[in-house]
């Protein structure tokens, strides 16, 4: 038995959105596949997405960028957090190599840790790296142009590059200071859109809307409750808001995978994140935006939104009132572009597959 260990960073739930796809797909190829997912996020999450038998070992591998919220970066501490992560950063790796070598996997699939990569190369294991982004060009965005920055900076490239290969998913960073990349198609898991479903769940009638709000796997909540009603308008938020009106409605209740919640509804109200982008445009839901400010990788999707979807930006100071009104005529009577179809996934899963099949251990 084959044995895949698949490293997700901790930051967000776009990486997850990208990797599970690909896992599954290798997993239906390859019944006998053996799948341990080393993630933050919780196993009930992880179980929505990935649809294979897996091991979860919860664990934070990285931290991505400190935030403030799902769309402002805490930059102080984020470099402060650099810091510390790259003191004695060679026995770090050479723990986490020690660590790897323990689970005895055949190859390691990273969305993108880049510890893990270099921890790889120190056990020996072939690694293949797959995101849209990369942290080195997150942190060199937001770090100071000094001597200890450029340090981390060429140990993150370093640790990138003991990747065998890096698949970036479109849309994608540029990522020009790293090597063996391949740029894919987009990934996306599509859902089965059930209207009628969600609409009886959620106690609407014919004509109503459906908004789904989702701001990505950090903290982040809208003051809805002092949000003016706007009529025939419903909307689906996360149970931890808390959210006490008859027109909103905890999507964790509605019975419905997050997909096919998506494919139902007729606008989805979010920040600038792979995940969300991607899964609209392919299942051709208008998206509802908030800027994310500097956020390095936010042109490139908001661009491939523009040219793929539908993308429409509400300010913060409009989101904070909830007079949404305008912006949801917009989204709703705006004409349809024709859903995605991607390629990324088994673009993907055939490199995974043909290591596999090299690989002898």
């Amino acid at each position: 038995m084959k044995h895949l260990l698949v490293d997700i960073t901790a930051h967000g739930y776009g990486h997850i959105a990208q990797t599970a796809p690909v896992v599954n797909e290798l997993a239906r190829r390859l019944p006998d596949l053996r799948v341990t997912v080393r993630s933050a996020a919780t196993t009930d999450y992880l179980q929505q997405r990935f649809h294979c038998s897996f091991q979860h070992i919860h664990t934070a591998l990285d931290f991505g960028m400190a935030m403030f919220d799902a769309v402002a970066v805490d930059v102080p501490l984020s470099l402060a957090s650099y810091r510390e992560y790259h003191a004695d950063w060679e026995a770090k790796v050479a723990q986490a190599a020690h660590e790897m070598l323990e689970l005895q996997p055949y190859i390691l699939f990273a969305n993108v840790p880049y510890k893990s990569l270099a921890a790889a190369k120190v056990a020996g294991i072939p690694a293949v790296a797959m995101c849209c982004l990369n942290w080195a060009d997150i942190y060199r965005h937001y770090a100071p142009d000094d001597t200890e920055s450029r340090a981390i900076y060429g140990q993150m490239l370093a640790a990138y590059d003991c990747a065998e290969i890096f698949l970036k998913v479109s849309p994608t960073m540029p990522m020009e200071s790293l090597s063996s990349v391949r740029t894919i198609a987009p990934i996306a898991q599509v859902g089965v859109a059930q209207r009628s479903l969600a609409l009886s769940r959620c106690s609407g009638k014919v004509g109503d809307k459906l908004v789904l709000v989702a701001m990505g796997g950090i903290d982040y909540s809208l003051p809805m409750e002092k949000w003016p009603r706007i009529s025939g308008v419903r909307w689906l938020v996360p149970q931890a808001w808390n959210i006490q009106r008859d027109d909103t409605f905890a999507l964790e209740t509605m019975g419905m995978s997050f997909s096919d919640l998506m494919a139902s509804c007729d606008a989805v109200l979010t920040k600038p994140g792979y995940g969300t982008f991607a899964e609209a445009a392919h299942a051709g839901v208008p998206v509802i935006y908030v800027s994310r400010g500097e956020w390095p990788e936010q042109p490139y999707l908001v661009e491939w939104l523009q040219q793929n979807g539908i993308g429409l930006e509400v300010e913060q100071e409009i989101l904070e009132q909830g007079a949404m009104r305008s912006v949801l005529d917009g989204a709703f009577t705006a004409k349809r572009k024709p859903a995605l179809v991607g390629s990324g996934v088994h673009e993907a899963a055939d490199t995974l597959q043909s290591m596999m099949m090299r690989t002898t251990k």
